[in-house]
């Protein structure tokens, strides 16, 4: 079975169609919302779910995913952004994976047709295919006994799972699913396009060259 674990926060928007993608999956599934707050209906709506199942966690999107892979049964654990919607089929081809495989993610494409988000969205793959490093909004799935020997989620604020897949990395080669995962680009459209690139920019180039961290407002905003 897979555990899908998926971390909230005001989400009332966006996680039904999460929901929906998960829903149509075929395959044994466990879905865990973990909130950590929500001041909407959030928590109204996954208790109306019929098969999502709420967990309460502390704030911090790091602390909600480790607290979902904590009760949940799984062997596969996938975590899900609350605004990202699985491909069709996605946890049949997780579960025909060889024995071999402990982790991996799918190839990521933004909800907006902006040319600018699909050239975001080839570098995102770009950089995964050649690093074999994860961002979060690609599903990451990882088999429970990887996850537990890493240490699950570093609980920083940001980079999470920068910082996991450089842990996984050390332990096998993560594959990168040819499917796509669709994620809203109401971040981007919000805080303006060029930006929101801008930011992450600079954030990734602060963490590579080991120097404090500046502008995190772009992935703090949705914890």
């Amino acid at each position: 079975m897979i555990s899908i674990v998926i971390p909230v926060l005001n989400e009332e928007k966006a996680l039904p169609d999460t929901l929906a993608s998960v829903d149509a999956q075929s395959g044994c599934t466990e879905i865990i919302v973990v909130d950590c707050g929500s001041e909407d209906g959030t928590q109204q709506l996954v208790k109306q779910h019929a098969t999502a199942r709420l967990v309460l966690a502390e704030r911090g999107r790091a602390k909600q995913m480790n607290a979902g892979a904590a009760s949940a049964t799984g062997e596969w654990l996938l975590f899900l952004h609350a605004d990202t919607l699985m491909p069709e089929d996605a946890i049949l081809t997780i579960n025909e994976l060889p024995g071999e495989i402990s982790a991996g993610c799918f190839h990521q494409s933004f909800s907006g047709s902006h040319w600018f988000l699909k050239a975001v969205s080839w570098l995102h793959n770009w950089r995964c295919n050649r690093s074999r490093i994860i961002y979060g909004d690609q599903a990451m799935f990882i088999r429970r006994k990887l996850f537990e020997q890493v240490g699950g989620f570093p609980e920083k604020d940001i980079l999470e799972d920068v910082l996991i897949s450089e842990e996984i990395v050390k332990h096998t080669r993560p594959v990168l699913l040819d499917k796509k995962v669709i994620t809203s680009s109401r971040k981007f459209e919000q805080r303006g396009l060029f930006k929101s690139f801008f930011d992450i920019f600079v954030i990734m180039s602060c963490y590579e060259l080991r120097l404090p961290i500046m502008r995190k407002a772009f992935f703090t905003a949705f914890r």
